[in-house]
């Protein structure tokens, strides 16, 4: 390998993902590595995995071998949250040359510093059982996109029937309110002008690194977070309803900072299948908590993650779930099809409904969502809302987004780039 050695990243699922993989670009940078596009040559590939789905399993093996077919000789490494979950599955694909789980991935200098002095044909796992991870690694992206992602939380205590999560990422854990801050005020230094705070269960943020009782709150966090000089606007990823509490949503309606824009998972609009899955509230509380959002903020965004095609979701089941997001003034869906994940709780649950069941349903679902951001959207019509635009061009134009999350694409200006502008809808 060449003295100054290139590497390229790709990242897979949430944008907890994205955070950590800036991270883990900015640590391999310092470490004099050149960072390249993941479809440019590069001496190492970093694949950061995602394992809520198996389409996420099957496109970390297909990129794999893309890698393979153009540049046989560079080095492969995977890490996130399949690695975690699937060390020795992942070590048999050919091409695979490293895997780190969940404790060593922020040790990815020291490991492809071996890797290149031993040069060995066998892929190299280092990984530990999820129990053993303890700690809290901050990370934040930076220089990727106009918005900031901003890891604050790791990990879940809950134990939903369908979900990996926490046999991947280990228990709940959270950095210091301090040490948020703190990031946050080096990233406005910087000239980031919005974060998104980001984390697996971002409600439970306030359990030291050791987990453990909590030693502070989500709501702590935010009237923090909102005294920062420098970044004019935040956003919450996605929390829990039934974290969501009443001061955290009074909060947000009266803050000039964080943005009226929710994303608050659902999963099923069946209190039967909110059972099954092993989901901490039932559907009353969701609308409860719609209903004082869109009673303080009527010009407030709110996202919805669904899954369907669950066990046991029969097709009246199905129908409650798509009454109840028809009657919701929610804004905009995130559908998942339900997929078998190994050790989970969902797989003795019986039927199992059949595939092509599944994808007619995520269909029915997204045609929903694409009415309900459409009736959103007309909502502000002839309104003026502040953009911030995005800092690239893409085919001469440019885009951002509202501070209610409607996205706004109009030819490229430079004097836009990273600035809030007044727009009329």
């Amino acid at each position: 390998m060449s003295k100054k050695r290139s590497v390229a990243f790709h990242t897979l699922g949430c944008k907890l993902n994205f955070s950590e993989t800036s991270t883990l670009s900015r640590m391999l940078e310092m470490e004099g590595f050149e960072k390249k596009g993941f479809d440019d040559l590069a001496d190492v590939y970093v694949i950061n995995t995602c394992s809520v789905t198996d389409n996420a399993d099957k496109e970390c093996r297909h990129l794999v071998r893309r890698i393979q077919r153009r540049s046989p000789e560079s080095f492969v490494v995977i890490t996130g949250c399949y690695a975690q979950l699937k060390p020795k599955e992942i070590a048999s694909i050919p091409g695979v040359d490293l895997v780190l789980g969940a404790a060593e991935k922020f040790n990815i200098a020291k490991h492809i510093g071996e890797l290149a002095k031993n040069n060995t044909d066998e892929a190299k796992v280092c990984s530990c059982d999820i129990g053993d991870v303890t700690g809290f690694t901050a990370s934040f992206s930076q220089n990727d996109r106009t918005r900031t992602f901003l890891k604050v939380q790791d990990g879940c205590d809950y134990n939903c029937s369908f979900c990996t999560i926490p046999m991947a990422r280990g228990k709940s854990r959270s950095d210091s309110i301090d040490r948020v801050v703190e990031h946050a005020r080096k990233l406005a230094a910087d000239g980031v002008k919005e974060i998104v705070l980001t984390g697996v269960n971002l409600g439970d943020f306030g359990k030291g690194p050791d987990g453990g009782k909590h030693a502070e709150d989500f709501y702590g966090l935010v009237t923090a977070l909102d005294k920062v000089e420098g970044i004019a606007r935040y956003r919450i990823s996605s929390i829990e309803p039934n974290l969501l509490t009443n001061d955290i949503i009074s909060f947000v309606a009266n803050s000039d900072k964080f943005m009226p824009h929710f994303h608050i998972p659902l999963q099923s609009g069946s209190n039967e299948i909110l059972g099954l899955m092993r989901r901490r509230y039932k559907r009353e509380l969701y609308a409860d908590r719609v209903s004082l959002i869109k009673t303080l903020m009527p010009h407030c965004a709110i996202g919805v993650d669904v899954i369907v095609g669950f066990p046991g979701e029969t097709d009246e089941h199905f129908k409650e779930t798509f009454d109840f997001l028809h009657s919701l003034d929610v804004s905009y869906l995130h559908v998942f099809t339900y997929s078998e994940r190994d050790q989970t709780k969902a797989l003795e649950i019986k039927p199992v409904i059949p595939v092509s069941v599944r994808n007619e349903r995520n269909k029915t679902l997204r045609n929903l969502s694409y009415m309900k951001m459409q009736y959103f959207t007309q909502q502000h019509t002839n309104q003026k809302r502040k953009v911030l635009f995005e800092m690239f061009e893409k085919n001469g134009m440019m885009e951002g987004y509202t501070d209610n999350y409607i996205r706004i694409t109009t030819p490229y200006r430079k004097e836009w780039a990273n600035e809030i502008v007044d727009w009329a809808l």
